[in-house]
């Protein structure tokens, strides 16, 4: 067998680019001591957007997001307060918003809420659904059009809002790099505002659409990283830019250098782990065309983009999509678990290696 030190390269090196490759960490006892711990409480939660087709044309509601996230043994559920249509958070009287919290509760799990705006109003009714439910995490983007300087300062606005409010309810709110802003300018945001409430949602796909290199998005936003989507995801070249399709996560067609991705989020932190919440948002054949070019200019016009979501895929009926998608999100809580059991058991070799070479003196 190689030593652990090759092992751990060899498992974090696929789909890096020969720079990424050259920078790779060695892994050191003090490295595999620190890996350890933090694989040990590795806060993986369930994603909704797993089970959105189920949501959305089936008759799941939140109550099955929980369910999934109880039975594969996983921290806690992000839910989008529309995810289930008329069964949604979004549509709950208080009273069965309260039975849903108890739930949780009794199953040992966190809620972190999602909304894909941050306009007043629906700011603002996510954060009175968050006090019912007892909710203390909430995920936010924003969907201005305009030229990239004047959707900036839109947000910047917004931002100062969440940041008053989040004092105010005891919240915190993190917001995603989605698609259409590059992670540089999400982080600088986050540097004017500069409010300890006020993080970032990392996506693992996201910025390909922004025509960034994942691990260069990474590095920018590692700052302020407080939650992380993961995910799979087919870059699609589309002239100066790039477009991209949802695949299950680790599998061939998977572009992204997703367990080294993993590695860096989990050792984020110097005393205790910074990332909160790591949610598997599986989106086999989801598609997100380019929002960002190559050669755009320093102000480029920002377009309007609608909600995410991913409708019936031409070529499937509506019963397929529903009896496939389960076994998608299975999946993808089975690739991510054998990833972190590797990662631990090369970290845990590496100690090994060192006590038996100190007991032979």
């Amino acid at each position: 067998m190689p030593p652990a030190d090759a092992r751990f390269q060899a498992l974090l090196r696929p789909r890096l680019n020969d720079e990424e490759m050259e920078s790779l960490p060695r892994l050191t006892d003090e490295l595999a001591r620190t890996l350890i711990d933090r694989i040990d409480r590795a806060p993986l939660f369930a994603h909704a957007y797993a089970l959105l087709g189920n949501l959305t044309y089936g008759g799941y509601g939140p109550a099955d997001v929980l369910d999934f996230a109880h039975r594969h043994g996983l921290a806690g559920a992000c839910i989008h307060l529309l995810d289930g249509e008329e069964r949604s958070l979004g549509r709950m009287s208080d009273d069965r918003l309260g039975d849903f919290a108890g739930r949780a509760r009794r199953l040992g799990l966190s809620i972190h809420l999602e909304i894909s705006t941050t306009l007043r109003a629906d700011v603002d009714e996510v954060v009175r659904i968050a006090g019912v439910l007892g909710v203390q995490h909430i995920r936010v983007y924003s969907r201005f059009e305009g030229t990239l300087s004047e959707v900036m300062t839109l947000i910047e606005q917004d931002l100062r809002r969440l940041a008053a409010l989040a004092d105010e309810h005891d919240l915190h709110f993190s917001f995603e790099q989605h698609e259409e802003l590059r992670s540089t300018e999400v982080a600088e945001l986050l540097r004017r505002v500069s409010h300890p409430r006020l993080h970032a949602m990392f996506d693992f796909g996201n910025m390909i659409n922004a025509c960034e290199r994942p691990m260069d998005a990474l590095s920018s936003l590692a700052p302020h990283i407080l939650q992380a989507h993961l995910k799979g995801v087919d870059v699609l070249p589309e002239g100066d830019g790039y477009g991209h399709r949802g695949v299950l996560q680790g599998s061939p067609e998977d572009d992204l250098p997703g367990a080294r991705m993993l590695f860096e989020l989990l050792m984020l932190g110097e005393d205790k782990p910074q990332v909160i919440a790591l949610a598997l948002e599986q989106e086999n054949l989801y598609y997100a065309p380019a929002f960002r070019h190559a050669g755009e200019g320093e102000d480029p016009f920002i377009p309007y983009r609608d909600l995410s979501t991913t409708g019936i895929p031409a070529g499937w009926t509506r019963d397929e999509l529903l009896a496939a998608e389960p076994g998608w999100a299975d999946h993808q809580v089975a690739y991510v678990k054998d990833l972190l059991t590797s990662l631990r058991d090369i970290a845990v070799s590496q100690l090994d290696t060192t006590n038996s070479m100190a007991g032979a003196r």
